[in-house]
């Protein structure tokens, strides 16, 4: 619980400021990330727009707040429900790559330019075989999401800027800066080279 504290604080450092804030969270669960953004809403006369496929309608009564029951990637039924640009967008809902993937392409229209987006549980390390988290399917999972966001931001450097935070499970912390998302391309990587295999046995000799 403290790891998901320390990041709502840094989440609300980045976005306290932003003047009649539109917010807009994917995955409510117990409410902690809701209640964070509704006092800033509260503070700046904003408001915050909630989806979950499960109903947490009772997390909270206040009026700059409007819960859709739905699963987020339901695209025909929640886009006509978001009627203006979006200041900030959180994803914290289901942890399947392609699940972020398609709810980020679909959300990303959204976005104010300038808009931030953050991604949460992006990073494996906790989950590794021996730590804190020790948990072979959570680190494979974020493994791929962590992959996945990196495939979409290298295919749209001109769209986005990426900051990563390692602390715990993680978190992204994307900006928009331009309109036009590219569909994302599988990064190729040389470490499984036969090159990179022969540098193994290979041994340069030392300068002189």
């Amino acid at each position: 619980m403290e790891d998901f504290e320390n990041k709502l604080r840094l989440i609300r450092e980045k976005i306290e400021n932003i003047d009649k804030p539109l917010i807009l969270e994917l995955g409510v669960r117990e409410g902690r990330s809701t209640k964070m953004f509704l006092e800033i809403c509260d503070k700046n006369d904003g408001n915050l727009v909630s989806i979950d496929i499960l109903d947490y309608s009772k997390v909270s009564n206040n009026p700059k707040w409007k819960f859709i029951h739905s699963s987020d990637d339901n695209f025909g039924y929640i886009n006509k429900l978001i009627e203006q640009e979006v200041d900030v967008l959180f994803i914290d809902s289901l942890h399947e790559p392609e699940h972020i993937r398609n709810v980020f392409y679909n959300y990303f229209n959204f976005v104010k330019i300038n808009g931030l987006i953050f991604i949460d549980d992006v990073v494996w390390l906790p989950y590794i075989k021996g730590g804190y988290r020790d948990n072979d399917f959570v680190e494979t999972t974020n493994r791929m999401i962590f992959n996945k966001i990196l495939e979409i931001f290298n295919s749209n450097k001109d769209n986005l800027t990426l900051d990563m935070n390692f602390s715990a499970s993680g978190l992204a912390i994307m900006k928009k800066v331009g309109n036009n998302l590219n569909d994302e391309k599988k990064i190729t990587s040389r470490f499984f080279s036969f090159k990179n295999f022969l540098k193994k046995f290979y041994k340069p000799k030392p300068k002189n």
